[in-house]
């Protein structure tokens, strides 16, 4: 059954719906990845121009916002992959070989807190 209800215990589903918010989420990681910080920005907060500690801090930050900034843009990317996968497995599937790197990347994945990563 597509689209409607599932009064009979069947799948409900719009393809158009799912794919439309495959492309969103690619739209956005897209945006974001254009948006991403100016490195030129941190580079002016080096020493001499600032206190070293300071300048540390600065870098410190730069590397955990790209890492986060970084995660999330791939996120997105797998997130609407595995939608837009998802989607056309109504038409066709191949489980065999379709996504199996984003998959593992979604099943696997392991958050790692932002103090355990920069930690110096």
């Amino acid at each position: 059954m597509q689209g409607g209800g599932s009064a009979n215990g069947e799948l409900a589903y719009n393809t158009d719906s799912i794919n439309g918010n495959a492309h969103l989420l690619i739209e956005i990681a897209g945006l974001l990845y254009e948006g991403r910080p100016d490195g030129e920005l941190a580079t002016m907060a080096r020493a001499p121009r600032t206190h070293t500690d300071v300048a540390a801090q600065v870098e410190r930050f730069g590397q955990f916002a790209d890492d986060q900034f970084q995660d999330t843009v791939v996120l997105l990317a797998a997130l609407a992959t595995r939608l837009k996968t998802t989607g056309s497995a109504f038409v066709t599937v191949d489980d065999a070989n379709a996504g199996r790197f984003l998959d593992d990347i979604l099943r696997n994945g392991q958050y790692v807190a932002p103090e355990a990563r920069w930690k110096r």
